[in-house]
């Protein structure tokens, strides 16, 4: 009874709802009219909220895309902006690419840079950097709430080593003498300001 109206709500099919479950949704259905609350129009909000967010709902390879797109024209050069899809499609989308962004939480960021942290550490930071900076756009775009789970400090960095800690900084091994010349020569046909660059810095 709601407002002196007779209304009925069934709670589900007998075959796939128990008797204790019935009773159950039946109490919670008796405390929201208590407050006031009819519990049908309750049902057929919360049944339109889901349909709202399952149509509204990006996966993360989605937002990657989206994020590339909007960003690339700002990118220095087209490697960088290669660089941000190349270790999207190896790295991150084969881990939860296809899944919700609201979804991904601090495991399955793990998922991905724990493997490459040691071995690819500059690449690992790489990635959890561009991660973090998707999701962020997520968050900005209504598209996932709460914490981000690739956020480094206080967070990411209580699990995985400091990047210096396992990372070997290892040097170019410098041109021998004897083969300046050549060296010299194969640069001087070289076009670009990198090159001139690189030979008035050897020159000098």
């Amino acid at each position: 009874m709601l407002d002196g109206k007779s209304r009925q709500m069934g709670l589900g099919s007998i075959h796939t709802i128990s008797l204790a479950e019935a009773r159950e949704d039946a109490l919670q259905c008796r405390k929201l009219l208590r407050d006031g609350i009819d519990p049908i129009d309750a049902r057929k909000i919360e049944r339109g909220r889901v349909l709202v967010e399952a149509a509204t709902a990006m996966t993360f390879k989605e937002c990657a895309e989206a994020f590339m797109s909007s960003h690339s024209a700002a990118w220095k050069n087209v490697k960088h902006s290669g660089q941000w899809a190349s270790t999207m499609k190896t790295y991150v989308y084969p881990v939860f690419g296809d899944l919700p962004v609201q979804n991904i939480d601090a495991g399955l960021v793990m998922k991905v840079l724990e493997p490459i942290w040691t071995a690819k550490t500059e690449t690992a930071k790489r990635v959890r950097g561009r991660i973090e900076r998707v999701l962020d756009w997520a968050a900005a775009r209504n598209y996932r709430t709460g914490e981000n789970p690739a956020r480094w400090r206080g967070h990411l960095d209580i699990l995985l080593p400091q990047p210096s800690k396992v990372s070997k900084i290892r040097h170019h091994p410098a041109l021998s003498y004897e083969k300046t010349g050549s060296f010299m020569e194969q640069l001087r046909k070289q076009e670009g300001v990198s090159a001139r660059g690189l030979e008035f810095l050897i020159l000098t």
